[in-house]
């Protein structure tokens, strides 16, 4: 896959200001415009950069509650569970996990009442352990070079 400096700077760039102009990105990296938009797509045909994002403060949408949610799914109700939990508006991330519990679900909501029901539909699949968040001082770190 063999990513040279520029590359990871680009990556470095994008990742903490997806919007930067290729110019500004250019300027930053010392390459003309033409040279870093031709970069920049390269990465994105080789799948590198996936996608660009606008990050949002939930607790500005009413959603101030978040909660960690580890589920130990039943396996007979593995299918169910990806079909029924995890297109839930309020699962912002899940990680299917190795260890006792399988799934590891990122919840918002607007209220504990919000989350307690959450909750209980996620225990039809299996046990279930929460943790209420109190601050993420890491979050959506970017991903830099080795």
């Amino acid at each position: 896959m063999g990513l040279d400096d520029v590359d990871w700077r680009l990556l470095e760039l994008l990742q903490t200001q997806g919007r930067m102009t290729f110019s500004e990105l250019g300027r930053q990296v010392s390459l003309s415009a033409p040279a870093t938009t031709e970069r920049v797509r390269r990465l994105e045909e080789r799948g590198v950069i996936t996608g660009y994002v606008a990050t949002v403060d939930v607790t500005k949408l009413g959603l101030p509650i978040e909660a960690i949610v580890r589920a130990r799914v039943r396996s007979l109700d593995s299918a169910r569970f990806r079909e029924t939990i995890l297109p839930l508006p309020q699962v912002v991330a899940a990680d299917h996990v190795t260890g006792d519990e399988c799934w590891i679900l990122r919840v918002v909501c607007a209220s504990t009442a919000e989350l307690e029901s959450f909750v209980e539909r996620t225990q039809r699949y299996g046990e279930t352990t929460t943790s209420l968040v109190f601050s993420s001082p890491v979050r959506g770190r970017s991903v830099r070079k080795p």
